[in-house]
């Protein structure tokens, strides 16, 4: 795997879970079907076979109601159920974030929790980008390892589209994947 994949991976898996498909998103996986048949074969099925406005109907009816009412992909949620999330340096991400030069610019978005999983997917491109490898290990292990996957895995049973579940399945296996090239790729001093 290298920094280029990486960092596409990150910026398509930050954009899915940012917001509602568009005609745009829609148009531009059609064209891509590497993607799609890496997504999976289900998805790469029903991309050739659907229209694009039904796939635009179902899929903004699988996200609405799967990750913005029923199971929000926000990290201080899903770890201690409370529903809500903490603000500021209080939030354990966005100290992790302030503290590697990330700046999160959250009234330019409608997305309202720093720890949203588009934002963390978004980090870690910056991370690639910015070649910041000890910052990458650590943000997986201390954030998206420990929740994505439990996430991705749950909230699989609730989507109806083939894209959103192969999707989960997706990021489950890159996920996995890129911890195990970062632990590989560890610089020396960190491994003693």
């Amino acid at each position: 795997m290298d920094n280029d994949y990486r960092l596409y991976t990150y910026a398509f898996l930050s954009r899915v879970m940012s917001d509602n498909a568009d005609a745009r998103f829609i148009k531009d996986l059609k064209a891509n079907k590497e993607l799609l048949e890496v997504l999976g074969e289900e998805s790469s099925k029903w991309f050739s076979e659907t229209s694009d406005e039904d796939i635009i109907k179902e899929l903004n009816v699988d996200f609405s109601s799967t990750f913005i009412m029923s199971a929000q992909p926000v990290e201080s949620f899903v770890l201690d159920a409370k529903s809500e999330s903490l603000v500021g340096l209080q939030n354990p991400v966005m100290a992790f974030y302030y503290n590697n030069g990330f700046d999160v610019k959250m009234n330019q978005t409608e997305i309202m929790a720093p720890d949203h999983l588009s934002i963390e997917f978004a980090f870690m491109q910056t991370l690639i980008y910015r070649k910041e490898d000890a910052p990458q290990l650590k943000f997986m292990n201390e954030h998206l390892f420990v929740w994505v996957i439990p996430y991705m895995m749950g909230v699989k049973s609730m989507l109806q589209t083939p894209f959103y579940k192969d999707f989960c399945d997706f990021t489950i296996e890159f996920l996995c994947a890129d911890l195990e090239y970062l632990e590989a790729n560890k610089p020396k001093e960190e491994e003693e």
